[in-house]
């Protein structure tokens, strides 16, 4: 009797246990996953302590991102704040320095060891190839990357994403609520910089990433589109050309046009 009491004891301290693991583990899957990674950028603005956060997402499981990423506006938010997050801890914080920072594997996300390029080219374009000007698609993606990416591919992330560059747009604070108007805003503003008509010569000189995410655009019937849409100009009788990219270092350029709730 005294040793099926004791087995009885030991079974029920098992269970027991795995009932704390689960609760743990559904306390990370339950957590709000785009809060978590804006919560991370603002880590990152502040200079504050993130080394729990990179934990957190560390500790996600796929399942959890594909519940709560479930529409075009919250897997945005999610990879852009993860991507801007991130260029900064590699590049600032550890060092890693272009070209090497967008392919170097040390984001932990779910358990994955995912590059910037992984992010950008991956998830937010929907796994365009890098190099194809934006035309072709990458081949032979894993099924839950696949799950993961935008359901459809929005030339306005291009002016969200910061590559630590002078000739980069900056960093904001975008939600999933508000993600139209803001990239509407950030869309315009970034233009507005980047954007140069010389009436003599009749062109209109833009920023180098349209030439190099040109199919994002839709070309350069597209540009033009998005440059009288934003900018609210005539572009009839103009020739595009593009600028020269300013690779200078600007690290941490925030936004003002968009605050963080922390």
């Amino acid at each position: 009797m005294a040793l099926l009491s004791g087995l009885k004891s030991i079974i029920l301290c098992l269970i027991m246990l795995g009932s704390l693991n689960s609760m743990a583990q559904n306390t990370t899957s339950n957590a709000d996953i785009v809060d978590l990674s804006e919560r991370t950028l603002y880590a990152v603005k502040a200079e504050s302590d993130y080394g729990k956060m990179l934990d957190s997402l560390a500790g996600l499981r796929i399942r959890d991102l594909t519940v709560q990423l479930n529409d075009q506006s919250k897997r945005m938010v999610f990879w852009i704040n993860i991507y801007n997050a991130f260029y900064q801890i590699l590049h600032r914080d550890q060092g890693i320095k272009p070209p090497k920072v967008f392919k170097v594997n040390w984001i932990n996300i779910a358990g994955k060891q995912l590059s910037l390029d992984d992010i950008e080219h991956g998830f937010l374009r929907k796994h365009r190839y890098k190099y194809s000007l934006g035309y072709f698609p990458q081949f032979f993606t894993a099924r839950w990357k696949k799950d993961l990416e935008v359901q459809t591919l929005d030339y306005r992330v291009h002016f969200a994403l910061n590559c630590g560059a002078k000739s980069c747009p900056p960093i904001a604070f975008y939600t999933p609520a508000d993600l139209d108007d803001q990239l509407n805003r950030a869309a315009a503003s970034f233009l507005e910089t980047e954007t140069v008509i010389d009436e003599s010569s009749k062109t209109i000189s833009v920023t180098r990433i349209m030439f190099w995410f040109l199919g994002d655009f839709g070309g350069k019937a597209g540009i033009r589109l998005v440059l009288e849409k934003h900018l609210q100009i005539d572009t009839n009788g103009y020739k595009i050309q593009f600028r020269d990219y300013d690779w200078s270092e600007d690290l941490m350029n925030f936004s003002d046009d968009t605050q963080s709730s922390y």
